[in-house]
């Protein structure tokens, strides 16, 4: 028996899956939640094998608590199920340990399946988030017409001490992006960007983020 975890704030919502949920065979609603805290502790209780999350909830909302559950309850997986389907809701659900998405407005038969792939540590997602991670890694996989070239600047010599990883990140520092916008690009966790950006700095000789883009697009920042 897949036993599952309901969060919602909704409770005509929550209700509406409760009893959807109780027409599966083979599935059981085992508790409900109308925030994140609510989540973490029905997960602490009664460790469920699935949670079917909302992403925007009050005080505690979906990703802060699917990001708790991948961490605290390995066992416990967590299928994210609300109305958006942007790409920063599904970038944040994923970096932070979802392992489906469905939107709203799946059906019966694609809820059923995609709770019992979740369960058997499978990923499902909707053919629109599919389609949306795949148009992102093709964009990612080719070159982008609008990075500044950093083997050709002139400003220094330091990017030569780069990684590859620490180049890429340092091309779109020099573009203007934010630490958030580079982790939804290159699909790793804001905390792994901060990692490339601090490394960055140092290796750069720069103490922020106006002075690396000063040097890396060829104007060295006076001290």
């Amino acid at each position: 028996m897949i036993r599952v975890i309901v969060v919602d704030d909704q409770a005509i919502v929550r209700d509406g899956l409760v009893v959807l949920i109780g027409l599966l065979e083979g599935i059981e609603v085992v508790a409900e939640a109308a925030d994140g805290d609510e989540a973490v502790r029905g997960v602490e209780v009664h460790r469920p094998h699935v949670v079917l999350m909302d992403l925007r909830m009050p005080h505690r909302d979906g990703v802060w608590a699917t990001e708790r559950i991948t961490r605290d309850f390995p066992d416990t997986a967590v299928l994210v199920l609300t109305t958006y389907e942007d790409d920063d809701s599904i970038t944040r659900a994923l970096l932070a340990g979802a392992r489906g998405y469905l939107t709203k407005d799946a059906g019966r038969h694609q809820l059923e399946t995609a709770i019992r792939t979740v369960a058997a540590w499978q990923a499902a997602l909707s053919a629109e988030v599919s389609r949306r991670i795949m148009t992102r890694l093709e964009h990612a996989a080719q070159p982008r017409k609008d990075v500044i070239g950093l083997p050709g600047i002139t400003g220094t010599d330091r990017v030569t001490d780069l990684t590859p990883r620490e180049t890429e990140v340092a091309q779109m520092i020099a573009n203007g992006l934010s630490n958030s916008q580079i982790a939804a690009s290159l699909f790793i966790s804001l905390a792994t960007v901060k990692s490339h950006v601090n490394a960055i700095f140092a290796k750069l000789g720069t103490a922020n983020r106006f002075e690396a883009i000063e040097l890396l697009r060829g104007r060295p920042h006076n001290k």
